[in-house]
């Protein structure tokens, strides 16, 4: 059952925009994200979610969206997310934390979108974008560091695992019906032999 669920756990970039989140159920996902490990037990990420169309939109430009298809500008009205989450490093609590901030953030995002993906709500991890322009916007002080941002909604759009082929090329891509391929290496290329000892 879990191996089925992080297979369907994709990263979608079209929404169904105008299909709202319940609050309700984006606390519980973070309250997955809050129940995962954490470096020392230091717990330094927080969380923000916008879901209100003002919030969003104003969001929305500072974002890349896809780095592999450049003539792509992200989606288009209508397919928007219908909420964020940001997270972020709360620096007072790092107690020495910094360099396992990044573990911490992947573990806590992960268990979100698992516990998203559940209920048929995906998302996609943005690390792409205007970190002085997002703090002035979320009116965050000094203490806060943005490190990721999370779109979310219901998909709009078919994500499909593909194996790498031959070449090797690990881009993912979309096709003329706007079907989103994402190639992976297969689990062989991954494992290597232990040395004899």
């Amino acid at each position: 059952m879990i191996r089925e669920l992080v297979r369907i756990t994709r990263t979608v970039r079209r929404f169904q925009e105008q299909r709202t989140l319940d609050p309700a159920l984006l606390r519980q996902w973070i309250d997955c994200a809050r129940l995962g490990g954490s470096a020392r037990n230091a717990q330094v990420l927080k969380y923000m979610l916008l879901t209100e169309a003002r919030q969003r939109q104003a969001l929305f430009p500072l974002l890349g969206w896809a780095g592999y298809l450049a003539e792509w500008p992200g989606p288009a009205p209508g397919e928007r997310p219908s909420a964020y989450m940001v997270c972020l490093q709360d620096k007072g609590l790092a107690c020495g934390a910094d360099k396992e901030v990044y573990c911490d953030l992947g573990i806590a995002t992960q268990n979100f979108l698992l516990a998203a993906a559940e209920q048929g709500v995906f998302g996609c991890r943005i690390g792409a974008f205007s970190s002085q322009a997002v703090h002035r916007l979320l009116q965050l002080d000094d203490d806060y560091e943005v490190l990721l941002i999370i779109a979310l909604g219901y998909p709009a759009e078919m994500v499909s695992l593909r194996e790498v082929g031959p070449d090797g090329d690990i881009r993912y891509w979309r096709d003329q019906q706007g079907g989103h391929h994402v190639p992976k290496r297969p689990l062989a290329a991954l494992l290597l032999d232990p040395p004899a000892f």
